[in-house]
């Protein structure tokens, strides 16, 4: 059970966000805002959710509105407003139409909730995120996306299903960019401690490995007409869980990097330490020098993107 936080505000009301209000009062005691410009779809789903905690036996309250005021000094604020990825609709094309939005909804969020910790899942979740704290101005320990956990959480149940085991078995390690470049590493992934590398074949790992990759992918050409939520959910519920119950528990999220492993200036995933002020440590992990150099392509990519945008 999630400890008595106070407030928790999710911008946009669709399928993500939903979602995540529902997962959140499900595992929290606080008053959690879903906030969407459609008339009407906040209060629905708020309204909808409420009506389960007498069956589900939560005591959160669910505001739904239209206005950032009743936003107001929320502790943690979650961004999944922006247009969702159609098929054969690449992340990065989703860059200029989001970073719009994002920058609107931003400013709000800053203006009524200066305090809060802001927890990024609108895609491009790297360069959105950077583009959250320039827009913000908040600390970078304050403003974080959406990634690791997500692609973590994806290798880690098709590994599980590779080999009939129990997806708790599994510990993943992808870092870098949160699309197409992202690093997955085998070598520090592992199945009850031991490296995947000593338990499947390398052709066996490379399937995984493209799987994953394109894991939102594969779901948005089955759904046709939507993109995955249900998976995004859970990480976020788990991201707020670990900093609201101050945790300080590790895990992969997409973070500004001031010099960590040789890169400034640069949102990517990589492993943190996340608790109540937000992200309380980087860490550095030992990379070969392949793994170096696949997270410097990573890092180019997601900078292109970044200059795109035009913040660096």
């Amino acid at each position: 059970m999630i400890n008595n936080l106070g407030k928790i505000s999710i911008i946009g009301a669709g399928n993500v966000g939903a979602s995540c209000a529902q997962r959140i009062a499900e595992r929290a005691c606080a008053d959690i805002v879903l906030v969407d410009i459609i008339d009407g779809l906040p209060q629905g789903r708020a309204l909808d959710i409420l009506q389960s905690a007498h069956i589900l036996d939560f005591k959160s309250r669910l505001t739904g509105t239209n206005s950032y005021q009743e936003t107001a000094n929320s502790d943690v604020v979650i961004i999944t407003s922006g247009i969702s990825r159609k098929p054969g609709m690449t992340r990065d094309e989703l860059l200029l139409t989001n970073a719009k939005i994002i920058t609107e909804v931003v400013q709000q969020v800053a203006n009524y909730s200066p305090d809060c910790i802001i927890i990024m899942v609108a895609n491009p979740v790297d360069a959105m995120t950077h583009l959250a704290i320039n827009t913000s101005r908040f600390p970078r320990n304050r403003v974080f996306g959406l990634s690791g956990v997500l692609d973590c959480a994806r290798f880690s149940s098709f590994i599980a299903t590779e080999l009939n085991i129990p997806v708790s078995d599994v510990s993943a390690c992808i870092m870098g960019q949160h699309g197409n470049n992202m690093v997955v590493i085998p070598r520090l992934s592992t199945v009850k401690g031991k490296p995947l590398t000593e338990i499947l074949p390398p052709e066996t790992i490379n399937k995984l490995v493209k799987r994953t990759i394109n894991g939102g992918a594969e779901i948005v050409g089955l759904l046709k007409t939507g993109s995955a939520f249900y998976a995004p959910s859970a990480a976020v519920a788990q991201m707020v869980d670990a900093v609201i119950s101050d945790k300080k528990q590790v895990m992969h999220c997409a973070t500004y990097l001031e010099g960590e492993y040789g890169i400034r200036d640069t949102v990517i995933s990589t492993p943190v330490k996340l608790g109540r002020t937000g992200i309380e440590e980087v860490i550095e992990l030992e990379l070969t020098a392949e793994e170096k150099q696949s997270l410097t392509n990573s890092v180019k990519a997601v900078q292109e993107l970044v200059k795109t945008i035009k913040l660096g």
